[in-house]
């Protein structure tokens, strides 16, 4: 579609809900957009300004204010054109040029790391950041961000395969969580199906497929419903609109593998949903519903008396239908389901009257209210200091959002908190000046234990007191809610920092001495530099604080400690301990049918050492054995580094030879170690990473240490350090895992 014939659809669409005519300032912002983009173009070939007058489009379709659909137009001027947020301010506003710029990327910043992919986190994590601290000033800048993601996934079929599922993994662990966060289940539920297509095309196509050819099938079968809850509402006097409401691929593929069923295995892939004029009438049109059907136990939810933390409000039933199949009936006000499909966005400031009305004043007090997720954002950004710990608290929150609890002050305020969640929990989510003098609890009236997990409807009473002497480290194993454990880990961070230094420096050597290592090999100054450099911290002291309190973890520490140490020990190996005869060096280079080449020598027996189990990728360096040729050792490896001045005379050259016909079908095993909480699920989340890259698992150990962590030790098959890499990665990215190992003996 051309430009042109994408902005005459979005003035139709403003004129549909906007009473003004006047939307000179949206032509204004066309023009200079179309004029400062002219020479530039998408992957897909088109024009450059199809993607912002789409983007306008998804936001007048959420039925947003000329200032916002404005910013949604020139949402790229600042990052991509010669203009300036100055321009912007001077040529509209202030007002637009901020959203501009809060959607704006981070552009030239100075990273201290010089991995790539490090580079690429800290990159990801400071463009959170800033989203987030511009959302807390504005909403309006997460509403464009979500429209300019949705296009993007909307032609994202442009993009390269890698880009693509890059894109998509980020789509669903952020921007869908977030707009379900905000309530818009509009953006959240197409967000979810685009980024499945490109996660996981097969199983995308495959339901696609079979739920088409069904799909007939279940239409006569849900009209048939409507129809009788239609006549029966009419009969009892109730005016209701009421609807089919077919599941979206993603929740139905969630269910299949959360529950591990076919699709065949599941019945309710479709809800009626009843829109009614009042909340009484919601609850007459329940009371049709079950004298009509009979309702499944324990399936009934009201999110009306008790609104979800993101404004939802609907009452669910689920019943067994007339054919025995069971189905699920939301019923809801005309205004609960505009803010069920549109979230915060159902009430943003322009549609409630005139300035200084009431009901101006009660919108806004509303909506206030409805920010207190966005304030936790900001105070987590004060509060870290560490990339990494942003985003593992900020993924943590956005994946345990969808399971919620919901719980009773003694005063009747209700408390939702994530499920699983303790009196701990409870208490800082409060106030942290509870959390903090908290001494015991009480549940519908009995005191319980700090671990006591919370059901729905429980009335908790924290007991405080002022002679309590704070939280205790304990506390971190039981809490749920990342907003608990960030005001925990504060407290102890201020409160104990000497303590933090000695009690750190003591987790550091024992971390060490797990791995076999020596704390003070490995800390010299470059080691230190590195780890400072990495993490932004002043000093070692500063670094031992942080992990005595629990804000950086000691096997990270270690880990960056111990890869300078090897780059050092590469160097003496490579330049001091390696001898090779000087008529040796002089031969030609022979390759050994095993893809290792070994300096000076003919088609010699080369076998890989198990103690280390090297795969290409691997820095290594051969052994002359006595009657079996040469073992292949990675230079890193602890017999390596600790053999005698005399079996160093033995170490020879090696380096590997993988052809490219031989990398897709050679594999090598390898071990690794994972650590992490002992929690219910945490081996199946690793294996299904393995499944997902396709990982051959050979052997598998599982146990508990007498810290309550879970070990496994996983042998695997590879094809190289690259693939090793993507698997590390992918695992660490699970929430509870504390670090990953590989393993030398």
């Amino acid at each position: 579609m051309p430009d042109e014939a994408i902005y005459q659809k979005l003035i139709r669409t403003i004129q549909s809900y906007h009473p003004s005519n006047d939307l000179s300032m949206v032509e204004r912002a066309y023009k200079l957009a179309k004029e400062a983009h002219k020479n530039q173009y998408r992957k897909s070939g088109e024009p450059y300004i199809i993607h912002p007058l789409e983007v306008a489009v998804i936001l007048a379709e959420l039925e947003l204010d000329l200032e916002s659909i404005t910013a949604g137009i020139l949402h790229d001027t600042i990052e991509d054109t010669d203009y300036t947020f100055e321009d912007i301010s001077r040529l509209f506003s202030e007002e637009i040029a901020r959203l501009v710029e809060g959607v704006t990327k981070l552009g030239k910043i100075e990273f201290s790391t010089g991995n790539k992919e490090m580079q690429k986190e800290e990159i990801q994590a400071e463009n959170y950041r800033k989203m987030f601290l511009a959302m807390a000033q504005d909403i309006r800048v997460i509403l464009i961000k979500l429209a300019d993601r949705l296009h993007n996934m909307r032609t994202l079929r442009f993009m390269s395969p890698e880009k693509q599922k890059e894109k998509a993994y980020e789509t669903l662990h952020i921007y869908a969580p977030l707009a379900h966060r905000l309530g818009i289940s509009k953006i959240k539920v197409e967000l979810d199906d685009l980024a499945l297509r490109y996660l996981e095309p097969e199983a995308y196509y495959d339901l696609v497929g079979k739920i088409a050819k069904r799909r007939i099938e279940r239409v006569e079968y849900v009209e048939k419903i409507i129809e009788q809850v239609k006549k029966k509402l009419d009969e009892a006097g109730i005016k209701a609109t009421v609807e089919g409401r077919p599941k979206h691929f993603f929740s139905i593929y969630k269910k299949m593998v959360s529950q591990n069923k076919t699709l065949d295995q599941i019945y309710d892939l479709f809800a009626v949903r009843a829109i009614v004029d009042s909340v009484k009438d919601c609850y007459g049109v329940l009371g049709v519903v079950h004298e009509m059907y009979k309702p499944i136990p324990g399936r009934f939810k009201d999110y009306i008396a008790m609104p979800k933390p993101n404004m939802y409000q609907s009452l669910h039933t689920s019943v067994i239908g007339p054919e025995g199949e069971p189905f699920e009936v939301q019923i809801r006000t005309w205004e609960m389901h505009r803010t069920a499909e549109y979230g915060i966005a159902a009430h943003w400031k322009y549609k409630e009257g005139k300035k200084g009305s009431k009901n101006q004043d009660k919108s806004q007090d509303k909506t206030e209210e409805k920010l207190a997720w966005l304030r936790q954002i900001l105070e987590w950004q004060r509060e870290m200091s560490d990339n990494k710990e942003f985003m593992d608290a900020l993924r943590l929150d956005l994946d345990i959002f969808n399971d919620q609890v919901y719980a009773f002050t003694p005063k009747g305020d209700v408390i939702s908190l994530p499920y699983g969640s303790t009196p701990i929990d409870f208490a800082y989510s409060i106030h942290s000046a509870v959390g903090n003098k908290m001494v015991g609890a009480k549940v519908n009236g009995k005191i319980v234990t700090f671990d006591y997990q919370i059901k729905n409807g429980d009335r908790v009473e924290i007991i405080t007191s002022q002679n309590s002497r704070g939280p205790s480290r304990d506390w971190l194993k039981n809490v749920k809610s990342s907003q608990a454990k960030t005001k925990i880990n504060q407290w102890f961070k201020k409160e104990f920092k000497e303590e933090n230094i000695i009690r750190g420096k003591e987790m550091l050597e024992k971390d060490a001495k797990r791995r076999g290592l020596n704390l003070n090999d490995l800390l010299k100054p470059e080691g230190i530099e590195s780890v400072l450099r990495k993490y932004g911290f002043q000093n070692w002291d500063a670094v031992c604080a942080a992990v005595g309190h629990g804000g950086l973890k000691e096997g990270q520490v270690i880990h960056r400690l111990y890869e300078e140490y090897q780059k050092e020990q590469k160097k003496q190996i490579t330049e001091e301990t390696i001898v090779v005869p000087q008529e040796e060096s002089k031969k030609p280079i022979k390759k050994s049918k095993s893809g290792i080449v070994v300096k000076g020598v003919g088609d010699v027996a080369v076998r890989f050492s198990k103690c280390c189990n090297p795969v290409p990728g691997d820095e290594i360096v051969g052994f002359i054995t006595r009657g079996r040729g040469v073992s292949i050792h990675r230079t890193d490896c602890i017999n390596i580094i600790h053999l005698s001045d005399e079996d160093k005379n033995r170490l020879i050259d090696a380096e590997w030879y993988v052809a490219e016909q031989d990398t897709k079908n050679r594999t090598y095993q390898t071990e690794i170690k994972v650590i992490g909480e002992d929690r219910m699920g945490m081996l199946i989340d690793i294996s299904r990473v393995l499944t997902e890259e396709k990982i051959p698992v050979k052997a598998l150990n599982a146990r508990t240490n007498k810290n309550h962590e879970s070990i496994f030790n996983i042998t695997i098959e590879i094809s190289g350090v690259q693939q090793l890499e993507v698997i590390t990665k992918k695992i660490k990215n699970i929430p509870g895992i504390n670090d990953i190992i590989r393993v030398t003996t």
